[in-house]
């Protein structure tokens, strides 16, 4: 069975990559044309469908995204979602589970440029790009992030491992991008994001991609931002995060 996957991962792959790379350059057009013509709110309208699109792409290689989420989203208050980070697949559900609020990416400075659809939405959306190499242009960078979405109840998301993990265990949470965004936007709801799997898509790298893989992503209860000093806020974050992987992945 598994040399059976590993020969049809190849077709497989290309396939999925035609599809994906289709959506990226045929959205590229609509969403420039939304923001310009229709505003904000369109646009938004046009990065979620693209996702939904992506996501579905996954289909193409007998793999599939499960949303979990048992809790209520809190409704009119900035909200962080706090995630662990495997694959760029990580991205596309978030949009498509999340499009009722529109999810707002910190992501590197890189991604601002070149990449047909997501480099235009990173601009032009309510995102924030961090030059990882510049500390004082990253925490400047965030805090004003911070101050944005706690003045205009916006939903941010932020990955503490700083680069991706290539195993089920997350990497540990690095403090000072979420504290700046505590900081700034006291009245926000922080929500722990678990992701599962994501990794296996690209194990062996970009290509050929992994088959079969059954991603879940778990939303956990929201932790009120100002209900406990930050140092335990992240913790509980962190851990949160690391228990719900550890009872998926309990030998890895």
């Amino acid at each position: 069975m598994a040399q059976f996957l590993k020969l049809i991962s190849y077709p497989l792959s290309v396939i999925h990559y035609f599809v994906f790379g289709m959506l990226l350059l045929i959205f590229h057009p609509i969403q420039w044309f939304a923001f310009n013509v229709f505003g904000r709110k369109a646009h938004r309208a046009t990065v979620v469908v693209l996702n939904i699109g992506l996501t579905w792409s996954l289909y193409f290689l007998f793999s599939r995204v499960k949303f979990i989420n048992k809790h209520k989203v809190p409704e009119g208050v900035p909200i962080i979602i706090v995630s662990n980070h495997q694959s760029t697949y990580d991205i596309p559900p978030m949009y498509m589970y999340f499009r009722k609020h529109f999810p707002n990416f910190v992501s590197k400075i890189e991604l601002g440029k070149g990449i047909p659809s997501v480099s235009y939405n990173l601009r032009h959306g309510d995102n924030v790009l961090i030059e990882r190499k510049d500390p004082r242009q990253a925490i400047n960078t965030l805090m004003k992030f911070g101050e944005k979405i706690e003045k205009e109840n916006l939903v941010a998301v932020i990955f503490p491992e700083g680069t991706r993990s290539k195993t089920a265990v997350p990497k540990p949470f690095r403090e000072s991008g979420l504290k700046m965004m505590v900081k700034k936007a006291p009245s926000s709801y922080i929500i722990p994001l678990s992701i599962n799997n994501s990794w296996r898509l690209v194990r062996k790298g970009a290509f050929p991609l992994g088959v079969g893989i059954k991603v879940t992503m778990q939303a956990h209860e929201p932790i009120k931002s100002d209900s406990m000093p930050f140092p335990q806020l992240l913790e509980k974050t962190e851990n949160t995060i690391n228990e719900a992987l550890l009872k998926l992945n309990p030998t890895d």
